[in-house]
C-alpha cells in the first residue's frame, strides 16, 4: 500500500463566534495543510448556536426538504417552498465558513476533507412535522437519506469549485447514532419505549445512496463513528472507503474488521489522541499505534495512506490550546509512524 500515513481532525472545534472559527481555519491549516502528512479539514465551531451544529450544518443543505428549530431541536415543517428561517441561517453560516476557506485556502494542491452528518443520526435526531424522531417512519427516513444524497453531490461540486487545485477530496459522513438505531436503542418521544431496530440491509441502502452520492462528485466517502460497536463491515458494504473510529471502544471482532479494511485497501482512521485531560507525549501515541498495529500483524512500513491518525473524537469540549495541540501530536504520530 502506498502513499504516507496522514494526520486529520474529526471536525469540531471549541468557540461560540466568528472569530473563533477563522481562528480554528488558520489552526487546520496551519498545522495540517502546511504539511505532507496532513489531511486538512473544514473545521466546525458549534458553540455558535444549534445552526453550527452537526445537524444545523447539514439540514441547511437539505434543500428538498424544509426544516425549522423548535425547543425540542430540529424538526421537519412538511411544507415545501421556501425554507425556513432557521434552515436558511444555517445554510448561510455554512457559506460564509466556506467564504472563508476559499479566501484562506484557494489554492491549496493536497487533499481536503469535510464533514456531514450521516442519514441515520438524521433519522435519530430530527422530528417529523407531527411529532417524535423521523426514525418512526419508514418511508420519512427514505426521503430524508435521498435528499441528503443530492445535498452531498451539490456541497461537493460547491467546495470543489473553491478549491479546484486539490487533489483529493474526503467526505466523511458523521454516524454516532447507527449502532444505537441498529440496536433499537433509540428512546421515543414519550422515553418510556425505543424505536424499533433498522435492520442492516436498510441501514446499508440509505447510506449506500449518501456514499455513492460523494463518489459520484469525485470524493473519497468516509464515515466517522467514536462509539462501541462500529459496524465496519456495513460501512464498508455501504460504499464507506474510509472508517474513522475510537480503537479503544473496538472489541476483538472490531480490531479484526479494521485490520480487514486495512488489508483490502481501505482507510482506517485511528482516533488516538485525547480529547479532554492531560495530553500525552507523541512518543506515547506512536507507541500505542505500533502496538495496535503489531496485535493485528500489520506491517507499518507498508500500510502508508491506509492508516489515519486523529482525535478520538470532536475537539469541542477542548480548549483553544488543547484543540492545536491535539492536531499537532495527531500529526507528530503520523510522522514518526510512517518512518
Amino acid at each position: 500500500m502506498s502513499g504516507r500515513v496522514r494526520a486529520t481532525g474529526v471536525g469540531s472545534f471549541p468557540g461560540d463566534s466568528q472569530r473563533d472559527y477563522d481562528e480554528a481555519l488558520a489552526v487546520v491549516l496551519g498545522e495540517l495543510a502546511a504539511h505532507d502528512e496532513g489531511l486538512p479539514f473544514l473545521p466546525e465551531v458549534p458553540g455558535r448556536g444549534a445552526i453550527a451544529g452537526m445537524t444545523g450544518r447539514t439540514l441547511g443543505l437539505v434543500t428538498e426538504l424544509d426544516a425549522d428549530l423548535q425547543p425540542e431541536g430540529w424538526r421537519l415543517t412538511g411544507t415545501s417552498g421556501a425554507p425556513a428561517l432557521d434552515q436558511r441561517r444555517a445554510r448561510s453560516l455554512l457559506a460564509q465558513d466556506l467564504d472563508a476557506l476559499e479566501e484562506r485556502a484557494a489554492g491549496h494542491a493536497g487533499p481536503f476533507k469535510v464533514q456531514l452528518t450521516g442519514p441515520w443520526t438524521l433519522a435519530a435526531t430530527v422530528e417529523r412535522p407531527r411529532g417524535d424522531k423521523l426514525l418512526a417512519d419508514h418511508g420519512a427516513r427514505r426521503e430524508l437519506a435521498q435528499a441528503l444524497a443530492v445535498a452531498v453531490g451539490d456541497h461537493l461540486a460547491d467546495v470543489r469549485r473553491r478549491l479546484p487545485a486539490a487533489t483529493e477530496l474526503v467526505l466523511q459522513l458523521d454516524e454516532p447514532a447507527l449502532p444505537v438505531v441498529l440496536a433499537g436503542a433509540v428512546p421515543t418521544a414519550s422515553g418510556f419505549g425505543k424505536h424499533r431496530t433498522v435492520h442492516p440491509p436498510e441501514a446499508s441502502e440509505a447510506l449506500g445512496w449518501v456514499l455513492a452520492a460523494a463518489a459520484s462528485a469525485g470524493a473519497t466517502p468516509w464515515v466517522h463513528c467514536c462509539a462501541a460497536d462500529v459496524p465496519i463491515g456495513l460501512l464498508r458494504g455501504a460504499g464507506a472507503r474510509g472508517v474513522l473510529l475510537d480503537p479503544a471502544l473496538l472489541d476483538a471482532d472490531g480490531h479484526d474488521a479494521a485490520a480487514e479494511a486495512m488489508e483490502a485497501g481501505d482507510v482506517v482512521g485511528l482516533g488516538i489522541v485525547p480529547t479532554t485531560g492531560p495530553l500525552p507525549g507523541d512518543k506515547a501515541l506512536v507507541e500505542r499505534v505500533l502496538r495496535w498495529l503489531d496485535m493485528l500483524g500489520l506491517d507499518p512500513e507498508r500500510i502508508g495512506a491506509g492508516l489515519v491518525v486523529s482525535p478520538s473524537c470532536g475537539l469541542a469540549g477542548a480548549d483553544p490550546a488543547g484543540a492545536r495541540r491535539a492536531l499537532e501530536l495527531s500529526r507528530a504520530t503520523a510522522r514518526a509512524v510512517a518512518g
